[in-house]
């Protein structure tokens, strides 16, 4: 029997079409199948996710995100469709479903192993662990004013410096926040990490690109303002006087579906480079 997790976003797939498809197709393809259907990754059951196949992830990138930090320690490949606007991430669109499918259940794709990064925060004296595919960043309220960041590299002093936040990404996630702060593209295979300053007052500073082993640590000076850390944009924890940060590799990666013949670079022409927003009015 052939067992396939399935993640569906109702935000996305508000009369529940989209799920019913995906059902029925399924069950016209193999016809014998078990079923795994959650709204969120975060109601899989230890016991069910274990022996998955694959998930199938319905929604845009943030779908994705949050079922790579569920997903991936127990190393199943996940076929992302989009259902949203953007889907940088996704093996494919939702009209290519039975296409890809299709491909997935013949066995005809590849896979694309996504460095993961673990972020320790120190909060209150109590040390956690969190897991990320895009990116970790620190940032000052809305409201508050700048902050100023000590970072080590390896137990090295790198630099201080002030600015509205910091990025610590993934190649994954150069192409989100951190593209937007002025980092640059990393190819998305690559085993690297970058830095990059949220609006820094030092002209000197720059985003640094470091190996992915390397063990960042953050501490936050004068903190008497709000500060916040989250996680791939979903997870957001604020940060007190004396709570610090501490990034490296993840010792799992996300696995991403790509069906033979993805073009990274046609994606990212179209999505990321060449996209622009229509203006109304």
């Amino acid at each position: 029997m052939r067992k396939v997790g399935i993640v569906i976003n109702s935000t996305k797939d508000t009369d529940g079409k989209a799920e019913q498809f995906i059902i029925s197709l399924l069950k016209e393809l193999v016809k014998d199948i078990q079923l795994v259907i959650v709204k969120t990754p975060k109601t899989f059951n230890e016991a069910e996710i274990e022996n998955l196949e694959f998930v199938i992830s319905f929604g845009g990138d943030g779908t994705i995100l949050n079922t790579a930090r569920e997903v991936s320690k127990y190393n199943i490949p996940i076929l992302g469709m989009n259902l949203g606007n953007l889907g940088f991430l996704s093996s494919g669109e939702y009209h290519e479903l039975k296409k890809c499918v299709i491909n997935v259940l013949n066995g005809e794709y590849e896979i694309e192993d996504r460095l993961m990064l673990e972020c320790t925060a120190n909060i209150n004296n109590i040390s956690k662990k969190y897991y990320t595919l895009n990116d970790v960043v620190i940032s000052k309220g809305t409201l508050s004013r700048v902050l100023e960041y000590s970072i080590k590299i390896d137990e090295k002093f790198y630099t201080n410096f002030i600015a509205d936040g910091i990025i610590i990404s993934t190649p994954t996630g150069s192409t989100a926040y951190s593209l937007s702060a002025g980092g640059p593209i990393m190819y998305p295979t690559l085993d690297t990490v970058s830095i990059t300053p949220i609006c820094p007052l030092s002209l000197g500073i720059r985003t640094m690109v470091l190996k992915s082993s390397s063990k960042i640590h953050i501490d936050i000076k004068k903190k008497q303002q709000p500060a916040y850390l989250s996680l791939d944009g979903q997870i957001a924890l604020e940060l007190k006087n004396d709570d610090n940060i501490s990034v490296t590799k993840a010792d799992m990666t996300c696995k991403l579906i790509r069906i033979k013949g993805y073009d990274y670079f046609e994606v990212l022409r179209k999505k990321i480079i060449l996209r622009t927003k229509e203006c109304k009015g």
